[in-house]
C-alpha cells in the first residue's frame, strides 16, 4: 500500500484507544500476570495500568542534564527531611529530634550492611 491509505494501522481514531502489541519476555509476562492476578485485573489491563504508573512516576521530576546522581540523591534527602521532620513531635528535644530523623533517613543499623546504596566499610 502506498499513499495516504498506507498509515491507518497506526493513526488512532477519534475517540478509539489505540491497540498496541509488545514483546515480552517469558519471565516479564509472567511477572506481568502476577502483578494482574495480584490486581484482580487481565494482563493488557495490567500493562497499561504499570506503563501509566512508570510514565507518571518518570514525569514528575523529568531528568535535567548536567545534574548528578549525587545532586540527585541530595535533593531526595532533602525532600525526605522535611516531611520527617513535619511528622516529629514539636515537643521533643532538638538532639532527640535529630536522633529519630537520622534513624529514618540512614535506616536502623543492623541493615546498614545490607543497603547498595552505601559504601561498604572493610572490617
Amino acid at each position: 500500500m502506498s499513499g495516504e491509505g498506507g498509515n491507518h494501522s497506526r493513526a488512532v481514531r477519534a475517540g478509539r484507544e489505540a491497540i498496541s502489541a509488545v514483546k515480552l519476555s517469558e519471565r516479564l509476562t509472567a511477572d506481568v500476570d502476577a502483578w494482574a492476578e495480584a490486581h484482580n485485573t487481565v494482563r493488557s489491563d495490567a500493562i497499561r495500568q504499570l506503563l501509566e504508573l512508570g510514565l507518571s512516576a518518570s514525569s514528575v521530576h523529568p531528568p535535567q542534564e548536567g545534574r548528578s546522581i549525587r545532586d540527585h540523591e541530595a535533593e531526595i534527602e532533602q525532600q525526605a527531611t522535611t516531611q520527617i521532620e513535619m511528622l516529629l513531635d514539636p515537643s521533643l528535644p532538638p538532639d532527640e529530634r535529630e536522633r529519630r530523623k537520622r534513624r529514618l533517613i540512614d535506616g536502623p543499623p543492623e541493615f546498614s550492611g545490607e543497603r547498595i546504596d552505601l559504601p561498604k566499610h572493610e572490617s
